[in-house]
């Protein structure tokens, strides 16, 4: 079910298969569909993978920041569907590598924490390439606990290779 009051929400976007911005650019011209107005990207950065699976290509990462009236449990589901459309191999190694990937990273200041899902996401003030894109588009940022993510972001060691990788995706209206 909709709600009434849409919620403010910010995702991100990975990919290191492929023509990686043309994944993302994808990504951010399919979301209209399924309900999700984005507001604004940010520009693009090359990464380091991280997690189980390092042996892999570098991703391209970026932020959106996005309003929907969609439940978060409806939002999942879409954005699921969404990279299923646009090549997202189901039942892939967890953390390797893949056409796009879609993090509902907050909406609005929910929180969940069961087995379909985490708001806000579980690596959101963990992560450099989720930090430093979702800064960009706004450095006051806080997770729904209060924590500001400019000050989880400072406390992260700088190991984790992040590089400016281009401009914004482009975001129609």
């Amino acid at each position: 079910m909709a709600s009434s009051q849409p919620h403010r929400g910010l995702l991100g976007l990975g990919s290191n298969v492929g023509d990686r911005r043309a994944a993302l650019q994808a990504a951010v011209d399919s979301l209209p569909a399924v309900g999700v107005r984005v507001l604004a990207s940010s520009s693009t950065y090359d990464t380091d993978p991280v997690g189980e699976l390092l042996e892999q290509p570098s991703f391209l990462n970026a932020c959106l920041l996005v309003e929907c009236s969609l439940q978060a449990l409806e939002l999942l589901d879409a954005v699921k569907g969404l990279e299923r459309e646009l090549g997202r191999a189901e039942g892939a190694v967890r953390h390797g590598p893949r056409v796009i990937d879609i993090d509902i990273l907050m909406l609005g200041e929910l929180e969940r924490h069961d087995e379909r899902m985490s708001l806000p996401h579980e690596q959101l003030l963990a992560r450099r390439f989720v930090l430093i894109p979702a800064l960009e588009l706004d450095f006051e940022l806080r997770a729904p606990d209060g924590t500001a993510l400019a000050d989880a972001l400072a406390k992260l060691p700088p190991e984790e290779g992040v590089r400016w990788a281009g401009p914004p995706l482009a975001v129609g209206d």
